[in-house]
């Protein structure tokens, strides 16, 4: 494709080190749909024949996908096709690629498949928010223990619990959406950095293809490359909350809390140990977000110095896209049905969620709600609270003092503690339900 200007042959390492092929035929299908409609753009603008053109359509559809045994015969999938081409129609082969540059065309192969990759992800973050916000309605009302500081807390429902990932979900599914809309514009057309010499309705070829319009400077078409770091850090952020997500039920099923237990289909078992339930899926997920942090400071660290216009550097940005991508189809479909299949234990998690230590704010409401200060009453309550712990009775067995009625600790109720939680995005069971019903209608559009 090159060769012309040189008078020997490509050191076997220059292609073991320069050849991408063994990766980037990734990009065969828009390759071929982009040469598609760049050879109908050529007929447009007088460079092709209508026949000429129609043998190059016609043959580019007739392009098998490359095989293993192809991949130590070309430089990349660009010239895997033209060869391909040539070996069908000849000569003829040599003219679709008048006015056009691998520059601009591997911009836009990456943006198709980069398009491509996005739309796929928001269907797949859908899918696991839609199991989430089914879990949520059905578990509205079923308490268990909430968290800060891996300290129990205040009483949540699991149904609370779940629709916090979904919101989550909804800003990663936002984030693929809005980089996609934002970088929906059409490279070809650019050349190799000043723009092609040919009379090429950029915009129709844009239609053509699917973009929204053509992109407006040729220097920064070729080298642009913000959509394959926002779709990157959509990655990230989408596999920092699941990790998140993960480590909570990693905890839950574990054998001191036993709030869940994981479904026999996405468990693993120990070659040693019999007894053994392990959450593998859920430490996977745990540690495909720590490497994919690691894809998104590789390809930004990449592209902070490069200058204008294409760099051989940019060769290395496709390969942590196509493991990201790899990994968000796997692992996001197990995940989904991990959580369709997790069993919860209720009963034990009412009992967690129903300890003095996570009512204690309960009590101290109470007697605020009859007029005591709130930093009185919290005080109150930590003191007797510290009596309990140290003679080992409940708030209810030390039963009432001077400070604390026998009305106040009705107070210490794990229901009437959720149900009080109906202002807006609490966990009042009625709530939960309300919400999930709303994530749900999201989730299915």
């Amino acid at each position: 494709m090159w060769g012309g200007r040189f008078e020997s042959e490509s050191s076997e390492l220059l292609k073991r080190f320069n050849d991408s092929f063994a990766f980037d035929r990734e990009l065969f299908a828009e390759d071929i749909a982009g040469s598609i409609e760049w050879a109908r753009a050529l007929e447009q603008a007088g460079v092709l024949t209508y026949d000429e053109a129609e043998a190059i359509v016609n043959a580019l559809s007739r392009v098998a996908p490359p095989t293993p045994a192809a991949l130590s015969g070309a430089e990349d999938v660009h010239s895997y096709v033209e060869s391909k081409l040539r070996e069908t129609i000849g000569p003829l082969a040599g003219k679709l690629h008048t006015g056009r540059s691998r520059n601009d065309q591997v911009a836009t192969d990456l943006r198709l498949w980069l398009k491509r990759a996005g739309t796929e992800a928001q269907a797949l973050v859908r899918s696991v928010a839609r199991v989430l916000a089914e879990r949520a309605y059905e578990e509205a009302g079923t308490p268990m223990p909430g968290y800060t500081h891996s300290k129990q807390a205040e009483p949540v429902t699991f149904g609370h619990w779940c629709l916090a990932y979904v919101e989550m979900l909804k800003r990663d599914e936002s984030r693929f959406a809005d980089a996609v809309a934002r970088a929906n514009e059409c490279p070809l057309g650019a050349g190799a950095l000043s723009g092609t010499p040919l009379p090429i309705d950029r915009k129709a070829l844009a239609d053509s293809l699917g973009f929204a319009a053509p992109s407006a400077n040729s220097l920064d078409a070729v080298s642009d490359r913000d959509l394959a770091a926002e779709y990157l850090f959509a990655a990230v952020m989408l596999l920092s909350h699941l990790s998140r997500l993960a480590e909570d039920l990693i905890f839950f099923s574990s054998d001191e809390a036993g709030y869940v237990e994981l479904p026999d289909s996405f468990a693993t078992g120990s070659s040693r140990m019999p007894h053994k339930k392990n959450p593998d899926v859920l430490e996977l997920v745990r540690g495909h977000a720590a490497r994919s942090i690691g894809e998104l400071t590789g390809l930004l660290a990449l592209l902070k110095g490069l200058p204008l216009a294409y760099d051989k550097d940019l060769q290395l940005d496709k390969e942590p896209l196509f493991r990201t991508r790899d990994v968000l189809a796997v692992a996001l479909p197990a995940l989904t049905g991990l959580l369709a299949g997790l069993k919860l234990q209720r009963d034990r998690m009412r009992a967690a969620a129903s300890s003095d230590l996570l009512l204690a704010t309960e009590l101290a409401d109470a007697l605020a709600a009859r007029g005591v200060p709130f930093r009185e009453a919290h005080d109150i309550v930590g003191r007797r609270l510290a009596e309990s712990l140290r003679n080992g009775r409940s708030l209810r067995d030390l039963g009432a003092n001077g400070q604390i009625t026998d009305e106040d600790l009705q107070a210490l109720d794990v229901d009437r503690a959720l149900a009080k939680r109906t202002a807006e995005g609490g966990t009042a069971p009625q709530r939960v339900r309300e919400a999930a019903k709303r994530a749900l209608g999201m989730t299915r559009q």
